[in-house]
């Protein structure tokens, strides 16, 4: 039997313009968001390429990071075409790559990692100890799927 490499990439989603409306991100809009910019960067063949293994795992609404998988090989067209989205459920949009992991776990724990360190940075700046307790827990909730990767 053939074993398949996967990848994990995991990047930052920066909301553009000053709308009021919430954004509610979701793995699927995500997923037809890359989709869609493969097709539009690689016609037919990239989608082809990337389809069979392609899916969003983990998008968190309060720190707007969100993981993908795909299989080795065609994630060089995800990692071309995420960082070029600039339209997710339309709304206006910057997406950064941050990581890209061959497990889950890694990925997850730099995620775990990443959020720590922007609450680290966040944590000076408020002033009452029920507005840090909020932070914390926005930042650092870890959703089912990562709470098996302490």
């Amino acid at each position: 039997m053939v074993r398949f490499k996967n990848r994990y990439i995991a990047f930052e989603i920066t909301l553009g313009g000053k709308s009021d409306k919430p954004f509610p991100l979701k793995t699927t809009t995500l997923h037809f968001a890359i989709q869609q910019k493969v097709q539009q960067l690689y016609g037919d063949f990239g989608v082809a390429a990337i389809k069979a293994g392609f899916s969003a795992k983990y998008c968190n609404v309060h720190t707007k990071i969100a993981l993908v998988k795909t299989r080795h090989g065609p994630h060089k067209f995800l990692l071309s075409a995420i960082p070029v989205i600039n339209d997710i459920a339309g709304r206006l949009v910057s997406v950064k790559i941050l990581y890209v992991g061959a497990t889950l776990k890694h990925c997850f724990l730099f995620i775990k990692k990443y959020q720590q360190q922007k609450l680290e940075r966040v944590w000076n700046t408020l002033k009452t100890e029920t507005e840090r307790r909020n932070m914390e827990n926005a930042l650092m909730t870890l959703t089912s799927a990562m709470k098996d990767y302490k």
